[in-house]
């Protein structure tokens, strides 16, 4: 299958999503709006304050988490392929207020450097299931350096690629570590925020690719990015084991009596 044809079927399962996860339990639109929360506390106390910086996000989809930065003081850009996305986020900056400190881009990542104008940021921020989308990840690490200023920092909170890797219901590898040509095809009903949405998600083939850490890491080293923080979890953002316990908001935990592994992984570099 042709790249360029996986990305398009991408872009419509995205497209199709969106009304499923504005209205969804997982993302609790109206409790955020009420609630005027911000970023993530693992995030914050990771980037520190962002108060008068300017932040871009990349695969924003319908743009919470770009404007929960806002909310804590940066000017926030989101970009996102799906159309669908960007309209919502646009309408969802203006409910909560904040649209005066919030712009949105449809276009894909690796056409982001273009399609911004050459604009740079202080921060590039990418939330959790985010990699796995992009079919190369030299191309991406190429757009992060180029939407960064010098001294600018890139945070990463993805899901581990040993993660990606595993079975759903056991430690069992079965997905490559590696990126490959091929992608991961998948056909499941619903989705990650909703799996009875199965009227408007009926299981149209969607397409990933996994990246090893060491693709990761390197990737961004050979643009011109300094490492200064990989940090694994043994935690994550979604049930992704049948196993694992909820503990607090966001946070799906290995328990005690479960063998750990790295399920969701930090990481920061800076722009020299």
């Amino acid at each position: 299958m042709e790249i360029s044809a996986a990305v398009d079927a991408n872009r419509a399962w995205w497209d199709s999503t969106v009304s499923v996860h504005l209205r969804s339990d997982f993302y609790d639109v109206e409790g955020w709006l009420r609630q005027g929360r911000g970023p993530r506390a693992h995030e914050s106390e990771t980037l520190g304050d962002v108060a008068g910086l300017e932040l871009i996000h990349l695969q924003c989809h319908f743009g919470k988490d770009t404007l929960s930065w806002a909310r804590a003081g940066a000017r926030v850009t989101g970009l996102d392929i799906s159309p669908q996305a960007i309209d919502a986020a646009a309408d969802l900056a203006e409910r909560a207020g904040l649209a005066e400190r919030a712009d949105f881009v449809c276009a894909p990542v690796d056409e982001a450097v273009t399609a911004l104008g050459g604009r740079t940021f202080d921060i590039v921020y990418v939330s959790l299931g985010a990699l796995s989308w992009l079919p190369n990840i030299d191309n991406w690490a190429r757009q992060v350096a180029g939407l960064l200023r010098p001294g600018g920092r890139i945070f990463l909170h993805d899901v581990h690629p040993l993660s990606e890797a595993l079975a759903d219901d056991d430690l069992t590898v079965i997905y490559p570590w590696f990126e490959e040509a091929r992608p991961i095809v998948d056909t499941m009903a619903g989705s990650y925020a909703d799996m009875t949405a199965t009227d408007v998600l009926p299981g149209e083939p969607t397409y990933t690719w996994n990246h090893g850490m060491g693709e990761i890491v390197q990737a961004l080293i050979s643009h011109g990015m300094r490492l200064d923080l990989l940090d694994e979890h043994d935690w994550t953002s979604f049930q992704r084991f049948p196993w694992l316990i909820e503990e607090g908001e966001e946070k799906f935990v290995t328990p005690s009596d479960h063998l750990r592994v790295p399920l969701s992984f930090t990481l920061m570099a800076t722009k020299a």
